[in-house]
C-alpha cells in the first residue's frame, strides 16, 4: 500500500511535470535556433557593411568615389579656401553646419544619392548638380536649390590614422 501512495504523491507530479516542461522547453529552443539563426545577415553583407577608403591618392581640390552598401559614397579633398567657405555658410534649404557634416574640414565624406528621387549627382566646382531634376548641393553636400527636400547624408565614418577612413559601423 506505501508504494501505491508514493506513486501518487503530490510532490513527485509537480518534479515530474516541471521537468516534462523543461525538455519540452529545451526542445522547442533546440528546433527554433536555426530559423533564429538564418536571420542574421550572410557574411558576404556583412563584408559590404563596412568600406575602407584610402585618403593619399586623392589630390587637394579632387573626390574620389568608393562604394558602400551598393551606394556611391563621395570623399573630397577640400582646399583650405572651400572649406573656411563652407564653414562660414549656413547652407540653404535644410541648414546644418560645417562642422557637424565634416569631422576634419579638409575632407567631406556624403553618400552620392539625391536626396529627391535617388539620382546619382555630378561633381561641380560649386558642389553637385543632380542631372535629374536640377536639385544643386554646395561643397558640404547641403540642398541650396531644386526640389529635393534634405541634404546628402553623412554616413558614419571615422579616420584610422591620417590617410584612411573606415566607412560603416566596425
Amino acid at each position: 500500500m506505501s508504494d501505491s501512495k508514493s506513486l501518487d504523491s503530490p510532490d513527485r507530479r509537480n518534479f515530474l511535470e516541471m521537468a516534462t516542461g523543461a525538455v519540452g522547453a529545451a526542445g522547442v529552443a533546440a528546433a527554433a535556433w536555426p530559423f533564429v539563426q538564418s536571420m542574421n545577415p550572410s557574411s558576404d553583407v556583412l563584408a559590404k557593411g563596412i568600406t575602407e577608403a584610402d585618403l593619399a591618392p586623392i589630390p587637394l581640390g579632387e573626390s574620389h568615389t568608393v562604394a558602400w552598401q551598393g551606394k556611391p559614397v563621395f570623399i573630397v579633398h577640400r582646399k583650405p579656401e572651400v572649406a573656411a567657405a563652407m564653414q562660414a555658410s549656413p547652407g540653404g534649404k535644410d541648414p546644418e553646419p560645417d562642422q557637424k557634416r565634416a569631422k576634419k574640414p579638409e575632407w567631406l565624406v556624403v553618400v552620392g544619392v539625391c536626396t529627391h528621387l535617388g539620382c546619382v549627382p555630378s561633381r561641380t566646382e560649386e558642389g553637385w548638380l543632380c542631372p535629374c531634376h536640377g536639385s544643386v548641393y554646395d561643397n558640404s553636400g547641403r540642398i541650396i536649390q531644386g526640389p529635393a527636400p534634405a541634404n546628402l547624408e553623412v554616413p558614419l565614418y571615422h579616420f584610422v590614422g591620417n590617410d584612411k577612413i573606415v566607412i560603416g559601423e566596425a
